[in-house]
């Protein structure tokens, strides 16, 4: 089934997720979030437009929508429907009808999967264990990263239906995030099947196109806290206040012009962009985004006090979630990246 434009699948979801979601008590959301994500796969609205086919925007709009609604939902949505993508970028188009789909390619040290190849059989075999797996209690099948033998970043893939595969999910502690289900996966003796050539995963140009989606999410949930402000303080005549949601303001307005001036340059550039252009593009847009949606954490609050935390549902669990999910940032580390960026230019980048 080809993928539906963004705006059709915004309001599609919104009539499922709806009120339920923001119905639900804390303690039923991982239940209903693994439920919802299941439906939205089962009405085929995870079919969205793939970065670089002249309507990322449009993709990352859908994203945003949903991290408005709820991060958890939009975590796992994210995740399914990256893991889209980069089969898509690998050529992989049979995939088995309605899976679920995972994407879990962190390596933290200690967590290392093994490789090796049964030549009998022409099969991948994994072992070891991989951690911050999101969706692990939820997803059918994952893209998982592994090294090979000569410390190349691999991709495979792995049907989660098969014995050898034990989840852990006692181990994360915060509130935020938590309807997630994030585990700790352990595999022994587990079959897989190799996506790409070793290194396709993190050279191919949608690295950074899923980069920027991630960004495109916390945008969405801070532009949602941002909006509880606005209609918070139609009547009221408080200038210390309007000056919070000034300062929101500004920072989101350079959020989204970034945002989307990296999507009609993926979308100008889907495979020939130079590596340094595209990481630069993506790294920017990422701590924009960040440091925007830090500034709406803070502002939301001075501005309104401990209401948005405790006396509203939707905006107290964004106040939680989002900034265990900022977390995803490299913070200093990409902040270093793109100072050297800036350095290697051949003039500078700030020409207006």
């Amino acid at each position: 089934m080809p993928a539906t434009d963004g705006s059709t699948i915004n309001c599609a979801l919104d009539e499922l997720i709806g009120e339920r979601i923001d119905q639900c008590s804390q303690e039923a959301l991982p239940s209903l979030v693994g439920d919802m994500l299941c439906e939205i796969v089962d009405k085929h609205l995870d079919l969205i437009p793939l970065p670089g086919s002249g309507t990322t925007l449009e993709r990352w709009r859908v994203l945003a929508a949903i991290a408005g609604r709820d991060l958890s939902l939009l975590k796992l949505y994210e995740a399914h429907t990256d893991a889209l993508a980069i089969l898509a970028e690998a050529g992989v188009t049979d995939l088995p009808p309605l899976s679920v789909w995972g994407v879990w390619c962190a390596e933290p040290p200690g967590a290392l999967l093994n490789a090796r190849h049964v030549a009998a059989e022409g099969a991948l075999v994994l072992d070891g264990e991989k951690r911050w797996c999101s969706g692990a209690m939820f997803v059918t099948h994952a893209l998982l990263s592994y090294r090979d033998e000569q410390g190349q970043a691999c991709l495979a893939a792995v049907d989660l239906g098969q014995e050898g595969i034990s989840v852990e999910d006692d181990g994360w502690k915060a509130v935020g995030m938590a309807a997630t289900r994030t585990a700790t996966v352990r595999l022994s003796g587990v079959r897989a099947t190799a996506i790409g050539v070793p290194g396709f995963y993190l050279e191919r140009p949608g690295f950074w196109h899923g980069a920027i989606g991630i960004a495109a999410g916390w945008y969405g949930a801070a532009a949602a806290l941002a909006e509880k402000l606005r209609q918070a303080l139609h009547n009221r005549k408080d200038p210390h206040a309007l000056a919070h949601l000034g300062e929101a303001d500004c920072r989101l307005s350079g959020a989204l012009n970034q945002l989307r001036e990296a999507a009609r340059f993926i979308d100008a550039n889907p495979v020939a962009a130079e590596a340094a252009t595209i990481c630069r593009l993506a790294l920017s847009a990422r701590l924009q985004v960040e440091a925007a949606s830090q500034a709406v954490l803070d502002h939301v609050g001075r501005a309104l006090g401990p209401a948005p935390y405790c006396l509203d549902r939707h905006s107290a669990r964004i106040l939680a979630d989002l900034p265990v999910f900022l977390r995803q940032s490299h913070a200093e580390r990409d902040l270093a990246q793109l100072g050297t960026l800036c350095i290697e230019s051949g003039e500078s980048p700030w020409k207006l």
